[in-house]
C-alpha cells in the first residue's frame, strides 16, 4: 500500500533531480544507509518513494522529511522477500516519473554456513538478489524510455572473494557487484547512470541482524554522504578509508591469500 505525505512549498532543486527526474526511490529506507540516503536526497529537492516493511517508521521518515525539506514523500510498506511486496515496487515505479533509484535493502547472516537457518539464507538470496534484478529491471525500463536515470546498487567490502563465515552474504553481494559492473555499460548508451558502492564495515542494524560485533565502523552517514556525492560521476567507489586501504591492500595479493585473509577478519567479527 503506498501512502502519500501532503507537498509543501518546495525548495530549490538540486543538480540531480534537473539530471535525472522529480523522484527518488529507496528500498530499504526505514534504517541505516537506506534512510541516510534518502534524508539526504529530500534535502537536494528530490520527492521521495521510501520502500521498507516497517509502516510506523516510514510514516515517520516521512512526515520528518516533508517537514523539514518541503518534498512530497509517499512510503511503499512491502516485504522484497515476497511476490506481494515486489508487485508494490514495480506499480510504484510505473506510476511515478523515478529518476534515481537505490537498491539499498538488504540483511547479512554470519557464521559457518551449514549452521545457519537455510530458510533465513532462502530470504537473503531473494532480497540482496532477487528483489535488485526485479526492481532495477522495472526501474531501467521506465528510464530508458526517458533518456535518463541513476540506479545505485550496494555491493560490499567482501564482494570480490569467497570470505569464509560470511560465504553466502559475500556470494551475493559479488553478484550484485558483477550486476552493477555490466549494467553500467549496458545503460551508458540509454542515458542512464549506474553507481555500486563497496563499503566495509558500518554501524547499523546490519551487525545486529547478522549477530557480528564490528569494529572499526563507518557511520551510515558517512556512507551515504559518498554515495550521494558519487552519482554521475563515478560507476564504483568504496566509501571510507578502511574499505579503500583493504581494497588496495588485498588487490595486491592472490585470490586464495584474499580469501584467506578476509575469512580470518570476519572470524574475529562473527559471535557465533
Amino acid at each position: 500500500m503506498v501512502t502519500q505525505t501532503s507537498k509543501h512549498t518546495p525548495i530549490n532543486k538540486s543538480d540531480l533531480v534537473h539530471r535525472y527526474g522529480p523522484w527518488a526511490m529507496v528500498t530499504g529506507a526505514s534504517d541505516g544507509i537506506g534512510m541516510e540516503i534518502a534524508r539526504l536526497l529530500a534535502q537536494k529537492g528530490f520527492d521521495l518513494l521510501l520502500v521498507a516493511r516497517s509502516k510506523d517508521r516510514l510514516n515517520a521518515l516521512s512526515v520528518e522529511f516533508s517537514t523539514q525539506f518541503h518534498v512530497s514523500c509517499k512510503t511503499i510498506v512491502a516485504n522484497l522477500a515476497n511476490d506481494e511486496g515486489l508487485a508494490a515496487v514495480q506499480s510504484a515505479l510505473e506510476s511515478h516519473e523515478v529518476g534515481l533509484f537505490v537498491a539499498a535493502a538488504g540483511f547479512g547472516t554470519s557464521g559457518k554456513f551449514i549452521n545457519n537457518s537455510l530458510p533465513i539464507e532462502r530470504e537473503m538470496l531473494q532480497v540482496n538478489c532477487a528483489a535488485v534484478l526485479d526492481g532495477v529491471h522495472h526501474a531501467a525500463l521506465q528510464m530508458r524510455q526517458r533518456k535518463k536515470g541513476a540506479i545505485v546498487l550496494f555491493s560490499s567490502l567482501v564482494a570480490f572473494h569467497g570470505t569464509a563465515f560470511s560465504a553466502h552474504y559475500a556470494a551475493t553481494k559479488a553478484w550484485v557487484q558483477s550486476l552493477g559492473e555490466g549494467l553500467r555499460l549496458e545503460l551508458k548508451t540509454d542515458g542512464i547512470d549506474v553507481l555500486v558502492s563497496a563499503p566495509g564495515p558500518v554501524s547499523t542494524g546490519f551487525a545486529r541482524r547478522a549477530d557480528m560485533q564490528m569494529g572499526k565502523a563507518l557511520t551510515a552517514h558517512e556512507v551515504a554522504l559518498s554515495t550521494v556525492n558519487a552519482i554521475g560521476k563515478k560507476g564504483f567507489i568504496r566509501p571510507g578509508w578502511l574499505s579503500k586501504l583493504l581494497g588496495w591492500s588485498l588487490g595486491m595479493l592472490p585470490r586464495s591469500m584474499r580469501v584467506v585473509l578476509m575469512s580470518k577478519i570476519m572470524s574475529g567479527m562473527t559471535k557465533n
